[in-house]
């Protein structure tokens, strides 16, 4: 795998030509179309292949995958232009193996919204270990709240050979994370149990494979007591053959102050549970001045922290698929970024001509562009360079995995570069 940067005057047509790849998979690969024209600072994707075939007719994928001796699922990843689904044309050129060595294997886990196009899904699922739709609430009674839509996900997972995790927060039906309803639970020893009898219901009902706990702005008081509910559902779920996953805040410190951070205690959460995920993004957000939504040295002092509280064969690394467009000037509490898929932000780029740059402190690409009211913005997104960097801090730690938050932004290049580095688990 390549990686090649756009420079003034090249077409997507040439730069094919130039790596002797099919324009197809160049595009599809780096979520571009046929009328798509090429970005100066562009960070593309090549993908280079050791063993092609050219689809004849009459040729299934299934016919093509048992005479190379190789699954659906490898081809499907080979081949993003397939989009998950079986579809070939005679005249295709289908990528049989990927050239270069995969480092090593990983589990991946993606988070996705249920009003997700199944489209979108299923050209992204079979990279995933694991899918989770968000998410599962608690209600103001310490029921469980339901996650409508959930059961197609759960579907098209299965029939990709995708396991679902079943996604627990404090997210009410306003929209923010309470620590009141954490507290319901943590508080109630009935309260606990029959929550934990109704998870317990809805994981075999619907067929999901695990529970991932995500309990955020926790009282820090309370911060033992979330310990112990996780541990409790673990002692529930674990003799039936769930694993429970629990979602991190990106610490530096055992002492560093904020109610996000302070009701998550690293190593007795890590101890408690199978796996976590490190939510290693947003420092860019909605309403910061412009900036990376995941710095790579941010990243890497939260990743340095929790490898000494947690063993690293526990921790999933937190991945954003998406950036944020600013409106200029920033005036700090006025200001508010729109978030969107770095699919869509070169498309922006494209349409008001802007040069993308990169930021090598940050590891991230960004451009400032004028729309057609003459308004300034600022755009920070995820490319096939920032994502390399994020995997090869991920290496240096020997990380067990990597979480993206979400699928329900596009973003190819990220999904063919972890193939090709990557074995992914089933």
């Amino acid at each position: 795998m390549l990686i090649h940067i756009v420079k003034s005057g090249e077409t997507f047509s040439q730069i094919a030509e130039l790596y002797n790849i099919p324009l197809m998979n160049l595009l599809a690969d780096n979520g571009l179309t046929f009328d798509s024209k090429a970005v100066v600072g562009q960070a593309l994707v090549i993908s280079e292949a050791d063993i092609t075939h050219v689809v004849a007719p009459g040729e299934t994928l299934s016919s093509i995958a048992a005479r190379y001796g190789v699954s659906l699922k490898a081809l499907y990843r080979n081949n993003y232009f397939l989009g998950g689904a079986p579809n070939i044309s005679a005249g295709q050129t289908l990528n049989i193996t990927l050239s270069g060595n995969k480092i090593r294997t990983v589990q991946t886990n993606g988070y996705a919204y249920p009003f997700i196009s199944l489209e979108l899904l299923r050209e992204q699922l079979p990279f995933m270990t694991y899918q989770t739709p968000f998410t599962y609430g608690i209600s103001a009674n310490g029921d469980l709240v339901d996650l409508e839509g959930d059961t197609p996900m759960i579907d098209l997972a299965d029939a990709l050979s995708v396991k679902s995790l079943m996604h627990l927060s404090t997210l009410t039906e306003y929209g923010t994370f309470s620590s009141d309803r954490a507290t319901l639970v943590f508080d109630s020893e009935a309260l606990r149990t029959a929550l934990t009898d109704q998870i317990i219901e809805n994981i075999r009902n619907k067929g999901y494979g695990g529970l991932d706990v995500d309990f955020e702005f926790i009282d820090p008081a309370q911060k033992n007591d979330y310990v112990e509910f996780l541990e409790y559902i673990r002692g529930r779920i674990a003799p039936l053959g769930y694993p429970l996953f629990s979602a991190l805040a990106p610490k530096t410190s055992d002492d560093q102050p904020g109610t996000l951070y302070e009701g998550h205690d690293y190593a007795a959460i890590g101890a408690a549970v199978d796996k976590v995920l490190l939510m290693t993004y947003e420092w860019g957000y909605t309403y910061s001045e412009p900036m990376a939504v995941a710095p790579i040295g941010s990243v890497e002092r939260v990743i340095g922290y929790a490898v000494t509280r947690i063993p690293p064969n526990k921790i999933f690394m937190g991945i954003p698929t998406y950036g944020y467009d600013w409106p200029l000037p920033y005036m700090k509490g006025v200001t508010k970024a729109v978030s969107l898929s770095p699919v869509r932000a070169v498309q922006i780029a494209e349409r008001y001509g802007a040069e993308i740059n990169y930021d090598e402190t940050a590891q991230t690409p960004w451009f400032e562009y004028r729309n057609e009211t003459g308004e300034r913005h600022e755009i920070w997104f995820e490319d096939a360079r920032s994502i390399t960097a994020k995997y090869e801090l991920a290496d240096r730690y020997n990380l067990f995995g990597f979480g993206y938050w979400s699928l329900d932004r596009k973003f190819p290049q990220n999904l063919v570069i972890l193939n090709s580095k990557y074995e992914i688990a089933q």
